[in-house]
């Protein structure tokens, strides 16, 4: 599928659920007697603040922590357990920058420890755990890619790998709808891009800071974007290939692979980071069911019949004889174009791609019915080069 041999490093099965507890856990260790005592005070989308939280809990360190106010409901439930009475949660801002605004303002008003989410070097250091680890589970990578959102991990893991095998190739990516290090590289300085909603909220960052940019200026080989489809896609293949959940900035770097953006990768063994799996039910249950759209698995079919008894019944028996499983079917005579000795069918299938569809529809096509097809098509893979850093 991807044309290189991958291993996948399941950061999605940690105690809280991403890898951000490595950055987290080391930030708290370092803190001294009087900054524990002082508290601390975070912001994040939801993975930053479990891991906060949990060391925070476990270190006994009294922890504010500030998340979006549209951050998926199972980060925020997780959050408040793992923290238990060892502080609070607050919502506040529509976004991770407006968070990390009153998280600032709690933390000069009560005299706190701020712990950011990257824009800290021990943070960093934490995330790049990860990049050792790589180089001791599987020392003949060639290639590791890496979901990008303030940059913190991928920088962590960039200087671990690089400072210790400088031929393996370290990739990124972003979301297209919030590619604050493309945008950054770009201008050779950070830069806020237009807020925005994605599904892969864990890397929905408006801006990288200058440290990591200067990482990822230094260390990273290339940054890629991927569309909110393409993610979603790859959320469905590691569930029902890997059986395993990841949210969307977790599936992002294997969005990059499949969808070919990362071409120079052909034949190579590639390391892919699923570096979280905190994503709610319900957008489980739409990305699977927009998945299967998007993939041909299921669709929906407009079909003209004669408005005579049994003629339905032949339409069904025809789909089974093609092995489409009916998923749901309406027969609307009232409020459709048809003509008065007609009717149309709007039947929703459960297919195996979208070869079958073709089937399915040249099948009815033969047999006299007049069938229509609404959903995407086939997609035409496209190979788009690595975006080229700044020097």
């Amino acid at each position: 599928m991807t044309g290189c041999k991958v291993w996948l490093k399941f950061e999605n099965l940690q105690m809280t659920g991403s890898f951000k507890e490595r950055g987290a856990c080391n930030k708290l260790l370092s803190l001294s007697e009087e900054e524990r005592a002082r508290g601390i005070v975070c912001a994040s989308a939801g993975n930053h603040a479990q891991g906060v939280a949990f060391h925070a809990a476990r270190l006994d360190i009294d922890a504010t922590i500030v998340m979006p106010e549209g951050t998926p409901v199972v980060k925020v439930q997780s959050t408040r357990e793992f923290l238990g009475n060892h502080g609070r949660v607050i919502l506040s801002g529509a976004n991770f920058d407006e968070a990390c605004e009153r998280a600032s303002a709690i933390c000069a008003a009560e005299n706190r420890i701020f712990v950011h989410a990257f824009d800290d070097d021990l943070v960093i250091a934490g995330q790049g755990t990860i990049g050792l680890e790589l180089l001791e589970q599987n020392p003949y990578l060639e290639a590791v890619v890496v979901a990008v959102g303030g940059g913190g991990l991928i920088g962590g893991v960039a200087v671990a790998i690089k400072e210790t095998n400088p031929r393996i190739k370290v990739y990124g990516v972003e979301t297209e709808v919030l590619p604050s290090m493309s945008r950054a590289i770009e201008a050779n300085a950070p830069v806020t891009v237009p807020a925005a909603r994605t599904i892969a909220e864990g890397i929905g960052v408006r801006a990288v800071s200058a440290r990591t940019l200067e990482l990822v200026n230094r260390y990273v080989d290339g940054v890629v974007t991927v569309d909110e489809e393409e993610i979603a896609r790859a959320i469905l293949l590691l569930l029902e290939r890997e059986k395993t959940v990841a949210e969307g900035a977790g599936a992002a770097p294997l969005a990059a692979l499949v969808g070919g953006h990362l071409p120079s990768l052909a034949g190579k063994k590639v390391g892919l980071i699923v570096c979280g799996g905190n994503i709610d039910v319900n957008v489980i249950s739409r990305i699977i069911e927009r998945g299967l759209v998007r993939s041909g698995r299921i669709v929906r079919l407009e079909v003209r019949i004669s408005d005579a008894a049994g003629s339905l019944a032949r339409l069904t028996t025809l789909l089974g004889s093609v092995h489409a499983s009916i998923i749901e079917i309406h027969h609307d005579r009232t409020f459709s174009d048809a003509a008065l000795n007609e009717t149309m069918v709007d039947v929703v299938l459960e297919t195996r791609g979208f070869d079958h569809v073709e089937e399915i529809v040249k099948t009815l096509s033969n047999a006299g019915y007049s069938a229509q097809s609404h959903g995407p098509q086939a997609p035409t893979r496209t190979s788009v080069a690595p975006r080229k850093l700044a020097p």
